[in-house]
């Protein structure tokens, strides 16, 4: 065409003839790039259903297992930083996992008529398992309390790793639906202080003293014969059970810590029950053997004596336990202060050596006080009794600045009270912890010698 036209113009400029070319039809073919296009639009379309299937999928899965574990698993919600998997409990041959319904069946739907005692974080009932027809004791940790979730976890993870014929053993536990659930052995006989303060059956003297060295036995296995030390920080009369036969079995590890024996035995939070804290406890917030030792020395001489740590309806020189038997002992009368309700029906000789070890055990000198294997040895009569002061010690240092923060897992051990670990807020209590930077020991446990007066 570019031919013909610059014909054109050459012969309109020189007036030569002229060629008219025209063209009548103009067709191409172009099918092959069109057929290649829709195969790429139809492989572009399957990839990206394919891959929006595959993103929608995954999205209804992901949905499904959040679901799945929030139904299955909501066991875990609101434990924070302590949330624990269940294969740390299932290995071995040691306490299983119940399912609420099994538990809510077995206590009646949680009967109050079946409810043996109320603590600080809940209440246990009694329960029968129809399966084993095996009497248990279930610990219902209060909805909404964090304190007893964590306690629940620490009893959990340290108390079902320990085996030993004068501990409590749990049996079971259930995380579900909101629910914390700890199942024990049941206690027929309940525990220690409703025998000797709350009017149920006189114990004889041969069973304190072997209530006496089975609790010395627990505690020789938890400081020194198992894998780590178990600081327990919160022995007393309460926590003492007893079987059928009214054998000794320590329970309620809401507390209790875990230390390597090689890296020595202090915890750092202060937590126990007042009237039961060794003076170093309250004074720096660090538990540590020692102050277990002290918590068992008082256990000791409320089973000879019959008698509360503090008790407010006493007379004055009477009120504390420890100084008032000490007080007697200087004066050689220490079998004065022995339990009436036995009558003088015990052996003395017996009797005075767990006195003195009592004594021994709640020396305020951490120090000086003996550990769990020279008791059984006394006790045993496998040791001389020691030469204790004849007037009560008094530690001769003062409080360091008082860490509010420390007080935070106080238990203040109230007369009267059915929560044993439930921390104090009154006006005159926080008043003195938030007054008090120095002063001696004595005066401290006089201040809580005023609570108990005030709570009373």
């Amino acid at each position: 065409m570019e031919k013909q036209h610059q014909e054109w113009i050459n012969g309109k400029r020189m007036g030569l003839h002229i060629e008219l070319h025209t063209i009548h039809s103009w067709s191409f073919n172009s099918s092959l790039e069109v057929e290649n296009q829709v195969k790429k639009n139809k492989v572009g379309l399957g990839a990206g259903l394919g891959v929006g299937f595959g993103v929608l999928s995954c999205g209804l899965g992901l949905l499904w297992f959040i679901y799945w574990r929030k139904r299955g698993d909501g066991e875990n919600e609101g434990l924070g930083d302590d949330v624990f998997t269940d294969d740390e409990f299932e290995k071995g041959t040691g306490p299983r996992r119940f399912t609420c319904r099994e538990l809510t069946h077995a206590t009646n739907n949680f009967d109050e008529g079946g409810k043996l005692g109320e603590g600080g974080f809940g209440g246990v009932y009694k329960g029968f398992l129809s399966e084993s027809s095996t009497e248990i004791a279930v610990k219902r940790v209060s909805k909404g309390s964090k304190q007893g979730r964590k306690e629940y976890i620490s009893e959990v993870k340290i108390i079902s790793r320990l085996r030993h014929r004068n501990l409590v053993q749990l049996i079971g536990w259930c995380h579900a639906q909101g629910e914390f659930l700890l199942v024990y052995e049941y206690m027929p006989n309940g525990s220690l202080d409703t025998h000797l303060f709350g009017g149920k059956i006189m114990l004889t003297w041969p069973v304190r003293d072997k209530i006496a060295l089975g609790l010395a036995s627990a505690l020789l296995y938890l400081h020194e014969e198992w894998e780590q030390c178990v600081v327990h920080r919160d022995i007393k009369s309460s926590n003492i059970m007893l079987d059928a036969n009214f054998n000794a079995k320590l329970g309620d590890f809401g507390l209790a810590r875990l230390v390597d024996h090689e890296l020595g035995s202090q915890t750092t939070v202060l937590a126990g029950t007042m009237g039961y804290l060794a003076p170093e406890c309250v004074t720096t917030g660090r538990a540590s053997k020692e102050s277990d030792v002290y918590s068992f020395g008082v256990v000791c001489l409320e089973i000879a004596c019959g008698r509360k740590p503090v008790d407010p309806r006493e007379e004055q020189s009477k009120v504390r336990l420890v100084e008032w038997v000490w007080n007697l002992y200087g004066k050689g009368q220490i079998l004065e202060a022995v339990d009436k309700g036995l009558s003088m029906e015990f052996d003395e000789q017996q009797m005075e050596r767990l006195m003195v070890v009592g004594l021994w055990c709640c020396h305020p000198d951490p120090i000086i006080r003996p550990s769990i294997k020279q008791v059984i040895n006394v006790l045993n009569s496998e040791a001389l009794l020691p030469e204790l002061p004849s007037k009560f010690p008094v530690p001769m240092y003062s409080l360091p600045p008082v860490n509010m923060s420390i007080f935070s897992d106080i238990s203040l051990g109230h007369t009267g009270s059915t929560k044993d670990r439930t921390q104090c807020s009154c006006s005159s209590c926080s008043t003195y912890l938030s007054n008090t930077s120095e002063g001696s020991a004595k005066a401290l446990l006089n201040w809580g010698v005023d609570q108990a007066y005030n709570h009373a």
